[in-house]
């Protein structure tokens, strides 16, 4: 049976390779919403795992608020995308200083 520092080692793991790939990946902006998306599902993962081993619903309640959240900002991001791509014919991050008002 897992215990539950095995979850947040997970959880942990899954968080540092989010931000490295935000890191280390400066250009695409694909690639920088899903580290964000991952970044916010090994929160979830521990949030889940807190939940399930102190036999308490409200971290698995603040999970479905965090995903809302997170479908809402990968719709916003990839609107952004398209109206970058449809502009600049590129959706390299650095393009964005165009878009300065």
């Amino acid at each position: 049976m897992p215990e539950l520092a095995d979850f947040l080692i997970l959880g942990a793991i899954l968080f540092c390779i989010s931000i490295a790939g935000i890191f280390l990946n400066r250009k695409n902006l694909i690639v920088i919403l899903m580290c964000i998306e991952l970044m916010l599902l090994s929160v979830n993962l521990n949030f889940i795992a807190f939940s399930y081993f102190n036999a308490d619903i409200a971290g698995q309640v603040f999970v479905f608020f965090v995903l809302t959240v997170a479908a809402a900002e990968s719709a916003i991001g990839l609107a952004i995308l398209i109206v970058l791509f449809r502009n600049k014919g590129s959706i390299n991050v650095e393009d964005l200083n165009a878009l300065k008002g």
